[in-house]
């Protein structure tokens, strides 16, 4: 499976990104100058060429839901490459409830544009003891993480499928934490249930994902505040797909039936996500991604206006980068660490010679090859545009 493009801009030859296996993608680059377009590119061609694959968008700024509708600005320019503006169905998924997170007018707009919308909720007992006091930055040697951890581990043990209001209760009948200690914690997670992101019965994320849609997770209705929600959405997805690929891909190596489809990973704005300084809630789990699910089947692409602000240890697993116009001094020498025997030159001279908007440098490791590229026209409308 070959996914499209551009196009070589010395032998003026089209160029493919291969999708035969999990693929790990850096799409990097100053602000305008064509990142996020190129990730759009990529999402476009996994729907188009496999229903095997699904394609899962991590969307921090809520402009990916524009490809339900073509480009109709560039239909010249994509007559040009003989393509033409294409609308995508997308299934968009929304922490909490879509009404209150979007208002009922624009959530109209949104289905008669054959948008389809879908809460997405976390189960209280997806998360782990570690999860649930990181959310709420306790430690667990000290009385308020001793006590959370307790009545989660407690819940793991005793049930399968547990909610908030369970873990208020076992707070509550926790003997060996004091009144203070409890009540403080108690109104913790009722903070909690106010966050309109946590379910009150069980939902399988494979009821939400939509296996014939692009599917985009709209982070842009949660703040980016002091509890890291987003991160906590992200970590919680990640895990759970992560966890059901292994069990498919063990199933499929026996020849048993399995209905979990491999998955690509779309993460826009990736420093926000897996910083290079300090920690997140999704960084661990990402990281595990990149490093372990090209067994599973799991595939990931992520874009960063500051690949210096990535952790080096997810840019490292990157075997394709494409790198768009970079200036400052510290992107450049994170770009550069990349730099492999067979270029030739360092990263950075490939850089400095790019021109214009669309341009990037396409370094592909398994080939062993760099190449200057013109990044295809969008087939969907782009809704990374400054207004």
């Amino acid at each position: 499976m070959q996914l499209f493009i551009g196009e070589d801009q010395e032998s003026g030859e089209d160029a493919y990104i291969s999708a035969e296996r999990a693929r790990t993608v850096l799409a990097c680059g100053k602000r305008g100058t064509g990142k996020s377009y190129s990730m759009g590119d990529l999402i476009e061609e996994i729907h188009t060429e496999t229903r095997e694959i699904v394609p899962l968008v991590i969307d921090p700024m809520g402009i990916y839901w524009t490809m339900a509708s073509g480009n109709e600005s560039q239909e010249q320019l994509l007559w040009d490459w003989g393509l033409s503006p294409e609308e995508f169905p997308i299934n968009l998924l929304v922490p909490g409830n879509p009404e209150d997170r979007y208002g009922r007018e624009v959530l109209e707009e949104l289905q008669r544009r054959n948008i389809d919308v879908n809460s997405l909720g976390l189960n209280p007992s997806d998360l782990s003891p570690d999860n649930w006091c990181d959310l709420f930055d306790l430690n667990i040697n000290k009385p308020m993480g001793i006590t959370l951890y307790r009545a989660v581990r407690q819940l793991n043990e005793e049930e399968d499928e547990f909610f908030l209001d369970d873990i208020i209760h076992k707070v509550e009948l926790d003997g060996n934490a004091g009144e203070r200690t409890r009540e403080a914690l108690i109104n913790r997670l009722h903070m909690a249930g106010q966050w309109d992101v946590f379910t009150d019965r069980y939902e399988n994320i494979w009821d939400t994902i939509d296996v014939d849609r692009i599917n985009v997770l709209d982070l842009s209705v949660i703040e980016p505040g002091k509890y890291g929600l987003r991160n906590l959405v992200v970590d919680v997805l990640a895990r759970n797909i992560f966890r059901q690929r292994v069990e498919a891909r063990r199933r499929e190596e026996l020849n048993l039936p399995t209905n979990i489809p491999k998955v690509w990973m779309f993460i826009d704005e990736a420093h926000n996500f897996v910083p290079s300084s300090g920690s997140s809630l999704a960084k661990d789990t990402l990281i595990r991604w990149v490093k372990e699910g090209r067994q599973p089947g799991l595939s990931m692409v992520v874009a960063s206006q500051q690949p210096s602000a990535v952790d080096s240890e997810l840019l490292s697993q990157c075997d394709i980068i494409l790198c768009h116009k970079i200036t400052t001094k510290e992107d450049m020498s994170s770009l550069n660490k990349l730099s492999q025997d067979y270029m030739g030159s360092e990263l950075k001279t490939f850089v400095r010679n790019l021109d214009g908007i669309g341009e990037a440098v396409y370094v592909n490791d398994d080939e062993e090859t760099v190449r200057m590229v013109k990044m295809r026209p969008r087939k969907s409308q782009h809704g990374g545009g400054e207004a």
